[in-house]
């Protein structure tokens, strides 16, 4: 999806954040900082257990993607996708590529990859279904 624009490729290597937003049951939307990786055209996010994010996924996949824009509203990217709980069972701390980008930002909270991995336990895959950029 992303090999058109190199240049959202290359955000999505370097940046840190992205802002998902879920739907609730209620039909409220629900947006949340994220560390994310892309792996495999999917994009990788490790959640707390028991967030709202969890159960608006379970109850409703669809959801968005968004990365920062420049202060003036431009460089907009947002990906609307399919989430799902993966059942792969593959932990943070056994996710080399997850755990290269994100080891400092860990040290940075006092985790180390096995802590983050024991907080942070489950793994969300989202398969995005539309891109919108500027």
């Amino acid at each position: 999806m992303f090999e058109e624009r190199p240049d959202i490729q290359e955000r999505l290597d370097g940046e840190l954040v992205a802002w998902m937003t879920t739907v609730s049951p209620a039909g409220l939307p629900q947006t949340s900082p994220v560390w994310f990786l892309v792996e495999d055209e999917r994009f990788v996010i490790y959640s707390l257990a028991s967030t709202p994010r969890t159960r608006n996924i379970a109850a409703n996949p669809k959801v968005c993607l968004n990365l920062n824009s420049t202060p003036t509203g431009g460089e907009v990217v947002i990906i609307e996708g399919l989430a799902e709980i993966a059942t792969d069972g593959l932990a943070a701390v056994e996710d080399d590529a997850y755990v290269a980008k994100y080891r400092e930002q860990m040290q940075d909270l006092g985790m180390t990859p096995a802590s983050f991995s024991a907080d942070y336990p489950v793994r969300i895959h989202v398969t995005p279904t539309r891109l919108r950029a500027s």
